[in-house]
């Protein structure tokens, strides 16, 4: 697959990345992104160190020390953390530094933004920064103003590598270069050697167009067109400089061109594309400093292309345009300079703000009564209480070294998991979901606009169309949040079931509805078949316009991206190749319906972020997805196997997407752990001892029964696990949090959470269903070992017992199926039904009654968004569950176009195929027909298993 990121060096540019932190060390990020994108230099600022610092826990440890030492002086603790962090990423850079014989693989650290105007301490300052790192792939950046353009030439003279900041006009620009060159002469001239120095010039491009932007009426053709213009046309004297007779007589000494780095590369207004200071300024001998929002996005949809030499001219143009309309640049790029090193300024006095507080609370922690020695701060605390506020029961002492699982989690080491190279091979191509708190925001510009463009085009609703990892998590998301004035409401449509399809071509005319064709791989079953079916409804109504309701969500280079190319959809939006479905709720599949419904993506993903970053901790306690994973995974391995979520009201359809998460992540190699969600509260003492539960409540929920419930398993002993949600916009961290505790719970296990081979099985008997149905135009059933009332009954042969005796009623023979049942079994209620409520209230009915007489879990679920989800586990899991499989005989039909069969006929064939492949994994099943109009046969099966004698 390939990576924009990294094919930016056939056009001569080098990849640096914009962000520096003590996480992003530890966990081995750095070291993924030179590996996996290619990144070639690092950059920091003052505003990027307050952040990392202010913002987290990380440099605690550091800072402690410190002080134990007797350094307490903020700018003294400031050079602390920043000289280990410029070390480290220097180490990690070194193998890039050599390999282009010191072109790249730098790391540059600021001199105090306070001396900026002071030639002389910028010099000292520099001088002794480059001798406290000792790196010889440091590049100290000293800013471009005219004060200290001397002590750039004499530091360079001197032999340290110089990274010149803040340059906004093409005149300091010029001069700057003049000292680069000036500096290398004086080293000729006193016989040194000239090949060892490194220099980029940093241009700052997007805070151009922000300036400039401003000054010019709504509406202009000028806009968004100056910082782009205005690098070009820098690039231009760039070349020409670097082409002159003066520099190429140091050329034959062993000098390098002073290459200029674009900086401010991240777009700020939204309107403008997300990449547009990457795309457009690639050519030879430069760098771009990219902030890691961009380049998330560079790396998901970047357009590598030699673009810096084209258009000079057109540059040039615009800027005397700029000039004809009352811009001035010179004032523009003056202004820029002086508010350039006041917030710079600003930010690192911020920082020792900052610092300052930082360290007397942690002096006064040191001195409180239950302070933890810092030996013992890497191990996790014990839990606390039960009832607080996401409390944990107390957990056993002897497991891995947690420290050492999120490092190996953050770096992507597959070997947490398993040393199988096949394996290794899917696991490293199914990480990228924990960039996504990272990446989407800087994505959000270009999601937001196409909500707008939506909006103004009048959609009344938004249909997804997808199945599984691509439909559960805008399920969740449109339970919960409803519909917003003024947006489309969303619809999902996950099942084949052509009752289902109709119902939702009734709720949303199509001639006012965009359907989202989500499938990550483009040419999943269901999406193709919804696809085909609505667009040519929606033909019927637009003609040759018909593209226009349609947006497809997918992985580059499939063919639903050439299809929506063909068709003209609205928008295709082209996810991240290396999520697997289950974990794209933050990605493009999650968040474009999201927006497309109104919710706050800012807000979300923000909450997002701040549960990756708390999960980069190594610290246990203060990590909560892994905490959550451990403890969940030691429940298992105690026989506690089954999850039952008690939620508030308005949060609970969230339970769908964990079951999918859990159960196709963790249930296979004979192994797993069964999510029960949205089932019948019970008295503590009626529930058995294989369970662990998990309250998920948002403040000031009203579901005062589930919080008794939770009150009375605590008072039981029962092991419960509390999670508060400030709102229901915190399902936004919550989708992180379980990620990263699915992911440790199968490094605990030792089972890949990331691959899902038993889903395929089913899938396979499907098809040869449907090939046996185009060759005799029927559908193969299952042999029918009980028939009446309109019913009939076929059972596995696992099950067959279940099939002796002969009698009229329903009861018998479900009794003796479900005598089946052991200790710890659980019950899987598989509807293959309209899945649009009108059958909920018997099926819950059923639910209950199963949970009555038996005594085990139940979990339930509509086909076939389940063979997605749990039908992983039920294949491929622990051999523990009793398998009941619904499906209607006959009933209402819906042509698929283009395809070789009808709804009906799919949705039949798949609930055969499960049952099928059911059977093969030796599983105890029984597959139920019930008539075309189930009301009634539902009722009949809800009160024959209510009769059932219960298990002891």
């Amino acid at each position: 697959m390939s990576n924009p990121l990294q094919e930016l060096a056939n056009f001569g540019q080098s990849p640096w990345l914009d962000m520096i932190s003590r996480r992003m060390l530890e966990s081995g990020e750095l070291a993924r992104l030179i590996a996996e994108d290619g990144a070639k230099g690092v950059t920091s600022n003052p505003t990027l160190f307050d952040k990392a610092v202010s913002g987290s826990a990380d440099y605690d440890p550091i800072l402690r020390r410190a002080l134990a030492e007797g350094v307490s002086e903020p700018h003294a603790l400031f050079e602390r953390i920043a000289i280990g962090d410029i070390r480290d990423a220097a180490d990690a850079l070194r193998p890039v530094y050599e390999s282009s014989q010191g072109v790249d693989g730098y790391v540059s650290l600021e001199v105090s933004p306070t001396l900026a105007y002071d030639k002389d301490g910028t010099l000292a300052e520099a001088k002794r920064l480059w001798e406290a790192v000792g790196r010889k792939n440091l590049m100290i950046k000293i800013p471009a103003t005219r004060p200290c353009l001397p002590a750039v030439e004499a530091a360079l003279a001197q032999g340290l590598n110089v990274n010149v900041t803040l340059i906004f006009s093409l005149e300091r620009y010029a001069a700057v270069m003049n000292s680069y060159l000036a500096a290398l002469e004086r080293r000729a001239k006193e016989g040194l050697p000239l090949a060892p120095i490194a220099s980029v010039a940093s241009f700052f491009v997007s805070r151009i167009d922000t300036a400039v932007d401003s000054l010019l009426p709504e509406g202009s053709p000028l806009k968004g067109r100056a910082a782009v213009a205005n690098a070009k046309t820098a690039y231009h004297l760039f070349r020409k400089i670097f082409a002159s007779p003066r520099f190429e007589a140091l050329r034959q000494q062993g000098a390098r061109v002073q290459r200029p780095l674009w900086a401010s590369t991240g777009t700020k207004d939204p309107k403008y594309s997300d990449v547009l200071y990457v795309d457009g300024l690639i050519g030879p001998d430069t760098v771009n400093t990219i902030p890691p929002a961009t380049w998330e996005a560079f790396r998901g949809h970047g357009q590598p292309a030699e673009t810096l030499t084209a258009g000079v001219d057109e540059a040039k143009k615009l800027l005397e345009s700029l000039k004809a309309n009352g811009v001035d640049m010179g004032a523009v790029t003056a202004g820029l300079e002086d508010a350039g090193v006041k917030a710079f300024a600003d930010s690192f006095e911020s920082l020792l703000r900052n610092l300052a507080k930082k360290a007397e609370a942690l002096r006064a922690a040191a001195h409180a009564p239950d302070a933890i020695p810092e030996a013992a701060q890497d191990r996790a605390a014990p839990a606390p209480a039960a009832h607080a506020p996401d409390a944990i029961p107390e957990a056993a002492q002897d497991r891995a070294a947690p420290a050492d699982i999120v490092r190996r989690l953050w770096a992507c080491d597959a070997g947490l998991w398993k040393t199988e190279e096949a394996h290794q091979r899917i696991i490293r191509n199914s990480l990228g979901w924990l960039r996504m708190p990272e990446a989407m925001p800087g994505r959000a510009a270009e999601i937001m606009a196409f909500v707008e463009e939506v909006r103004g085009a009048g959609f009344e609703h938004a249909v997804v169309l997808g199945m599984g990892g691509s439909s559960l998590a805008p399920e969740v998301l449109r339970r919960t949040f409803g519909r917003r004035h003024g947006y489309p409401t969303l619809h999902v449509l996950d099942s084949t079931d052509p009752d289902t399809v109709a119902a939702i071509e009734a709720a949303a005319d199509p001639a006012k509805t965009l359907y989202i064709v989500a499938s990550k791989s483009g040419t999943t079953t269901e999406p193709v078949a919804f696809q085909n079916y609505f667009l040519g409804k929606v033909r019927a109504l637009k003609g040759d316009r018909a593209g226009e309701h349609f947006v497809a969500i997918t992985d580059p280079g499939t063919f639903l991206e050439g299809f929506a190319r063909e068709q003209r959809f609205r928008k295709t939006f082209i996810n991240y190749a290396d999520i697997g479905g289950r974990y794209s709720a933050l990605s493009c599949f999650g968040m474009v319906p999201a927006a497309l419904m109104g919710i706050d993506l800012q807000t979300f993903l923000a909450r997002a972020g701040r549960m990756a970053e708390a999960c980069k901790s190594v610290d246990e306690t203060a990590n909560p997805g892994l905490r959550l994973g451990l403890e969940l995974a030691e429940q298992a391995a105690a026989g506690r196997d089954k999850i039952t979520f008690l939620m508030s009201p308005e949060i609970e359809s969230f339970g769908l997407w964990l079951e999918q998460l859990i159960a196709e992540s963790i249930g296979k190699e004979g192994k797993g752990v069964v999510p029960i969600t949205g089932e019948p509260i019970r008295l503590p003492e009626e529930y058995a001892a294989d369970k662990v539960f998990v309250c998920i409540q948002t403040e000031g929920a009203a579901d005062t029964r589930c919080s008794e419930v939770v009150r009375g398993l605590e008072a039981a002993g029962k092991p419960v696990f509390r999670i508060a949600l400030v709102d229901a916009l915190d399902l936004g961290a919550e989708f992180f949090r379980w990620e990263v505790a699915t992911a440790v719970i199968g490094a605990m296990l030792g089972i890949d959470p990331f691959d899902q081979p038993d889903v395929q099985k089913a899938k396979d008997k499907t098809k040869t269903l449907l090939a046996e149905l185009k060759q005799t135009g029927r559908l193969p059933s299952p042999e029918k070992h009980w028939e009446a009332e309109g019913l009939s009954l076929s059972f596995s042969q696992a099950a067959a017992g279940a099939a002796a005796g002969g009698t009229s009623s329903v009861e018998e023979p479900l009794a003796r199926f479900l005598a089946l049942a052991k200790k710890n079994d659980y019950i899987g209620l598989q509807v293959y039904l309209p899945s649009d409520g009108r059958h909920d209230e018997v099926l819950f009915e059923m639910r209950r009654a199963l949970i009555r007489t038996r005594a085990c879990s139940v979990q339930w679920g509509y086909g076939p968004r389940y063979l997605h989800s749990t039908g992983q586990l039920h294949k491929g899991g622990e051999d523990n569950g009793l398998f009941l499989v619904l499906c209607a005989d006959g009933g209402t039909d819906l042509p698929i176009p283009d395809m070789a069969c009808s709804f009906r006929q799919l949705v039949t064939a798949q609930a055969i195929g499960d049952f099928q492949a059911l059977e093969a994994a030796g599983r105890r099943a029984v597959f139920i027909r019930v008539p075309a109009d189930p009301a009634a046969a539902l009722r009949r099966i809800a009160d024959a298993v209510g009769q059932t004698v219960q298990v002891s």
